[in-house]
């Protein structure tokens, strides 16, 4: 009679990509998992290392100094091509091109104030995803003060990796889970999947509903307790307004991570048209009534 391996929970928390990153595998190997455990925030630290925007030796800092980075990394240069598809797709609503803009809020709201529309106005002069030129070994900008933030899609894309590399390591049982973009290894067991509860953002101590996941993505986007909602229309140059909060289940999480972001953008009603278009995704957004 064959013996069932005893299975433990191995689990790791760090401060990473400005939020909190829980990693929680099963395996029936403690120091293999532990193994495993480091090497997925191994690949989260070169990823941040890769598109931090505050990080000076970054790829990403580098092109919005200089306008351009030479030698672009294969994954700084799919995660800004995988950004510029949702931009195609979503007609310009997702678009890394809205640093300038973000540091004018962020300028403003220094000195307790919000912007003139004239300042508004002069931003969204740079705020255009097509300023990004792409070449073979090289990033770089059409116009002088264009600069990218890579906010809303890097996160799930260090997901992404971090969960590879578990695979890599034999770990078929994992969740990882930076501040709310997760992605699913396999099951919790070989029967059970993961499940996942999505917070209501009106009320903490509620739940808006369940995901049950197993090799798939989940990302939120939404208002979660912020003094003021960070997530701009790169149509408008203004915090978006359009629901309380979208959550999007998606194969890998990057891709999960940019339609949360649109869909929060777009509203209900133009966030399902745009999740129609696509296959193996679905949604689940909360409006404000």
């Amino acid at each position: 009679m064959a013996r069932h391996r005893k299975e433990y929970a191995i689990k790791g928390v760090r401060t990473k990509l400005g939020t909190i990153v829980t990693v929680v595998l099963i395996h029936s190997d403690i120091d293999e998992g532990s193994h495993a455990l480091h090497a997925a925030f191994d690949e989260i630290d070169r990823i941040s290392d890769l598109m931090s925007v505050r990080k000076e030796t970054s790829e990403v800092a580098l092109m919005n100094r200089n306008g351009c980075c030479d030698h672009v990394s294969s994954d700084t240069r799919y995660v800004i091509q995988r950004a510029n598809y949702y931009a195609e797709l979503s007609n310009g609503v997702f678009d890394i091109t809205i640093l300038p803009l973000l540091q004018l809020w962020e300028e403003t709201t220094r000195r307790r104030r919000v912007p003139l529309e004239a300042e508004i106005d002069e931003r969204l002069g740079l705020v255009n995803y097509r300023n990004i030129i792409i070449d073979e070994e090289k990033i770089s900008f059409r116009k002088a003060g264009v600069g990218i933030t890579l906010a809303g899609a890097a996160k799930g894309y260090a997901v992404d990796r971090a969960g590879a590399l578990l695979r890599q390591n034999n770990i078929d049982h994992a969740l990882v889970n930076a501040g709310g973009d997760i992605v699913a290894i396999g099951g919790k067991t070989d029967t059970d999947p993961w499940k996942i509860a999505i917070r209501d953002p009106k009320e903490k101590t509620r739940f808006a509903g369940t995901v049950e996941l197993r090799d798939q993505a989940i990302a939120t986007s939404g208002t979660y307790w912020r003094p003021f909602n960070d997530i701009f229309d790169a149509k408008e140059g203004k915090p978006a307004r359009g629901v309380v909060s979208a959550t999007v289940v998606a194969e890998k999480a990057i891709d999960a991570d940019i339609l949360a972001t649109s869909i929060f953008v777009l509203g209900a009603e133009k966030g399902r048209e745009l999740i129609g278009r696509l296959e193996r995704v679905e949604s689940l957004v909360v409006e404000g009534d």
